[in-house]
């Protein structure tokens, strides 16, 4: 299917009217009338109701929106990846949620490179329920998630299998700082500590959390391996009898793809999941 027709499509769907559409792709109305009614004919459907105030999605083109917005991300995807570098013949492609990505995903990308250097890289960071379409539509080999949807032909590889356990800076453990680690989370801690629920100061992100306690003084929730060698350091202390929280790491990737490369791949992740490291996560801001 010719991919100016979706984004016609889409950009009738933002601006809600042929004429606005047609103003913003410099074309005439009669193009874009055109480009719908062989949308509407590949399709098999209709798309919109048009009248003097614009057009209206039917329920068959609301649910287009989605794949629309897939074909056009998918084809802007491969324009910008492809031809691939000179001298390679092959690509991977990984993503990781952004409190993954160090240094968990550097350092898989880092051995990756080394062991298997006649593959292009791509890795991207972006949010967990992003990645996992992205994995679905084979955009993405392979992502990193905390909190997997199980879907068909998606295999949910648990990684890592971490605590969220409560510390504070020694000597200085007010405020306590909320960290969002998604509903599980937020659902078990509530009911256990009710009155923690609301605080003055709270993140959606760890590595942010952290760095404002460690800079600021407070107390809050991270991974274990996250905050291992502040504790190792007398900088943070762990809450005595404060309740622990469940926190894996999953790799997802599709079953049906036999790569020997990516099997290659996902060991030498696997290798480093096994190792115990610095994964501090601190960031310098010298950097």
């Amino acid at each position: 299917m010719d991919i100016d027709l979706a984004r016609t499509f889409l950009e009738i769907v933002r601006l809600g009217s042929l004429m606005a559409a047609a103003e913003k792709l410099h074309v005439t109305q009669t193009a874009i009338t055109a480009r719908v009614q062989k949308l509407e004919s590949h399709l098999n459907c209709r798309l919109f109701i048009r009248n003097r105030t614009g057009a209206k999605l039917t329920s068959d083109g609301e649910a287009f929106v989605v794949f629309a917005n897939q074909l056009v991300q998918t084809w802007d995807a491969a324009r910008r990846e492809l031809p691939l570098p000179d001298g390679y013949r092959h690509v991977l492609r990984v993503g990781a949620e952004m409190s993954l990505c160090n240094p968990l995903m550097l350092s898989w990308v880092r051995e990756i490179r080394n062991a298997i250097p006649d593959y292009a890289l791509h890795a991207e960071v972006k949010d967990g329920d992003v990645l996992m379409k992205e994995v679905e539509r084979g955009v993405l080999d392979a992502a990193l998630v905390y909190q997997p949807a199980y879907w068909p032909g998606l295999q949910v590889e648990e990684l890592l299998e971490e605590k969220l356990i409560l510390v504070r800076v020694v000597g200085k453990p007010d405020p306590y700082v909320y960290i969002d680690w998604g509903p599980s989370f937020r659902e078990q801690h509530d009911a256990a500590m009710p009155e923690k629920s609301r605080a003055a100061v709270a993140f959606n992100l760890g590595p942010f959390a952290l760095q404002y306690i460690l800079d600021n003084g407070g107390s809050g929730y991270f991974r274990t391996r996250v905050v291992q060698s502040w504790l190792d350091r007398g900088v943070l202390e762990r809450v005595p009898l404060a309740p622990e929280f469940s926190y894996p790491t999953y790799l997802v990737y599709a079953r049906d793809n036999p790569s020997a490369t990516l099997q290659r791949a996902f060991e030498l992740l696997r290798e480093i999941a096994r190792e115990k490291g610095d994964w501090s996560q601190r960031w310098d801001p010298s950097v």
